[in-house]
This record gives C-alpha cells, sequence and structure tokens, in this order.
C-alpha cells in the first residue's frame, strides 16, 4: 500500500466523531482535522482529538499542509459544497449516505469526481455479517427474486433530540437508502417505478415540520418488488434507538435479518434494556459495520483493491428517494429516471 493517508472529516457530530476515531485508530491513516461551525461541537471535537478545527474546508485546506482525503459527515442536504471543494482539489472523498437529497446536488457531486480519484457513499449495512452472510447464499444459489421488504424505524428521541435538522428531513431520507441500498444490492437490480403513502401527525403537531411514517412500494428492473417502511415515532422506552428487519422472498426460499436482535436483551426489577453489541473488540480496537466501512475507504485509498457503493450508485438511490418524495406530494405512481 502506499504512504499514510492523510484525512480531514467535515461535521462533527456523531458520525463525524466516528469517522474521526476510526481514522486515528487505523495504523495507516492520520486524522488532520475537522471542520465544524457549531461552538459546542467544535470544543468537543478539539478536545477528543487534539486536531486543528476549523468552521469550513476550505480554512482547514488552507492551514493544513497535507491532506489526502476528506470524510463528508454534514447533515444530509448539505453535502455538496464540501463534496465539491475536495473533488476538486483532486482529494479521495466518502460522503455519509445518502449522496445528496437532490438529484441535482447528487450529480454534480458523480460529475465532480477527477479520474483517479477514490470516491464512494457510505452504505454501513453492506459490512454487517448478516447481510453479507444471506448475499453471498443468494449468489451461490442464483435464485430469481420475488420481493423484498425492510422495516427500518427510529424512535421519536431521533428527530426529536439528536437531529437539530429533522424539519429539513423525513424518515425517507434519513433511513430508506440504507434499505434500497441493501435490496439492490442483494438483487443486483434498480428501482424503475414507485408509489408512496405518509403519516404526518406526531411531529408536525409539536412543530417538527416532518412525516411520521413513510410506506413506498418499488417496481424493480428484474420485475421484483420492494416495500419500505420506515418512520420517526417508535417509543422511546423500546431496547433500542432504531429497528430494522429486512426480508428477501424468493423462488425457493425466504430470508429474514433482524438486524437490532443481534444484541443482548436485559430483564431486571427495573425494567427492560437492550445491550448492543460492544463498540470494542477484545483487544481494545473499534468494532461495528460502520467501523469496517471506513477502514475500507482508507484502505482503498492507499490502493487495496475493496468494493464499496460509487457516487453513480448514489445518485441512482438520490433518484429513487426524491422520485418516492414525489409520488408522496401527488399520490401517484412515479416513473424513475436516473
Amino acid at each position: 500500500m502506499t504512504d499514510r493517508l492523510h484525512v480531514a472529516v467535515v461535521g462533527g457530530g456523531i458520525r463525524g466523531r466516528m469517522y474521526g476515531a476510526v481514522v486515528q485508530e487505523h495504523p495507516g491513516s492520520t486524522l488532520v482535522g475537522v471542520c465544524e461551525t457549531a461552538p459546542a461541537a467544535s470544543a468537543a471535537v478539539a478536545e477528543q482529538f487534539a486536531v486543528p478545527v476549523r468552521a469550513s474546508l476550505a480554512e482547514l485546506l488552507e492551514h493544513v499542509d497535507a491532506v489526502d482525503a476528506v470524510i463528508v459527515a454534514t447533515p444530509d442536504f448539505a453535502h455538496r459544497e464540501a463534496g465539491e471543494l475536495a473533488l476538486s482539489h483532486g482529494l479521495h472523498t466518502l460522503f455519509e449516505k445518502p449522496l445528496a437529497t437532490t438529484v441535482e446536488d447528487a450529480r454534480a457531486l458523480r460529475d465532480a469526481r477527477p479520474a483517479g480519484v477514490h470516491s464512494m457513499v457510505g452504505f454501513e449495512n453492506r459490512w454487517n455479517p448478516s447481510f453479507q452472510s444471506v448475499r453471498a447464499a443468494l449468489h451461490e444459489s442464483g435464485e430469481a427474486f420475488l420481493a423484498q421488504r425492510a422495516a427500518l424505524q427510529d424512535t421519536h428521541w431521533v428527530p426529536r433530540e439528536m437531529l437539530a435538522w429533522s424539519s429539513r428531513s423525513t424518515p425517507a431520507w434519513f433511513l430508506m437508502p440504507h434499505s434500497l441500498d441493501m435490496a439492490m444490492w442483494l438483487s443486483g437490480s434498480t428501482p424503475v417505478e414507485v408509489f408512496a403513502r405518509g403519516v404526518r401527525t406526531v411531529l408536525a403537531a409539536d412543530g417538527i415540520d416532518t412525516w411520521d411514517r413513510v410506506s413506498a412500494s418499488f417496481v424493480m428492473s428484474d420485475g421484483s418488488l420492494v416495500t419500505l417502511d420506515s418512520g420517526w415515532a417508535l417509543p422511546t422506552g423500546r431496547p433500542a434507538v432504531f429497528d430494522f428487519r429486512f426480508e428477501v422472498e424468493t423462488r425457493a426460499g425466504h430470508y429474514l435479518v433482524d438486524v437490532d436482535r443481534s444484541g443482548v436483551t436485559r430483564v431486571t426489577d427495573t425494567g427492560l434494556t437492550y445491550l448492543g453489541p460492544p463498540e470494542h473488540d477484545l483487544r481494545g480496537r473499534l468494532r461495528g459495520a460502520p467501523v469496517e466501512m471506513t477502514r475500507d475507504f482508507i484502505d482503498l485509498c492507499r490502493g487495496a483493491d475493496v468494493d464499496v457503493p460509487s457516487l453513480d450508485h448514489g445518485v441512482t438511490v438520490t433518484t429513487a428517494i426524491e422520485a418516492l418524495h414525489r409520488s408522496l406530494a401527488t399520490g401517484q405512481n412515479i416513473r424513475i429516471d436516473d
């Protein structure tokens, strides 16, 4: 592999700090700076990583001598500015999913990618061993797909507390890119038509102008169906902050991945709690699908042969989710044109 990779992270929130921690731990990379505008988050990032923190990528690039790669972990709708700047400087770039929340922005980022520069979209569930096992079994058997169904829900803590920008998003933008990417990755097909319905009762009444729940049915290019259901209204008292169940139905069999049940449920006299998988392995190293994804991005930039979600694929996902929102607005079936 090539020399040590110098990485900057744009965004100092939960995901940005996760990316920064992986970069610092990886033996082949160095975290050279973080971009963040919120004062509290900037102070926390500076204390955690002891690296320069600047308000923008442009400012960081002016003050840091060596930057080879950028990880864009800003809110979903705010990827374009930093992404275009990074790519225009010939920097390898990882985008938090989705690539963008408009087709215009997604295509602009794809088209800004210079030759020889590595880029990817962070669809982390491809690094989940359960989904990898299903994909391997499907590819080995060559089974014809009939349908896929995914229910990916968050508790209402996510739009109320975790995300300061939930009014500028929806459960479909925040959650369904994960599910749709997985359906495409498992089947090798792409969405060609969508019909969607949604409910706006709980969050909008409390001043958070977004959908509580969205359900969508996609027709895929292989003739199979993909049904996605995502929401931001689960009660906060449940053991985990999310619930994720994914089903694949083929002519020969049925597969079920129950993602949030992979940990341990603990019951005591005070109630029920959930012990998720540990964040570190027995040697103290970070673990988990997003961690492995970030490590592969670093290795990709250093010359490894790694298969990752491309910006072209990111455009396809954004195009489909934008079409879904047109269906929500019109009540019509929408053809999907990439």
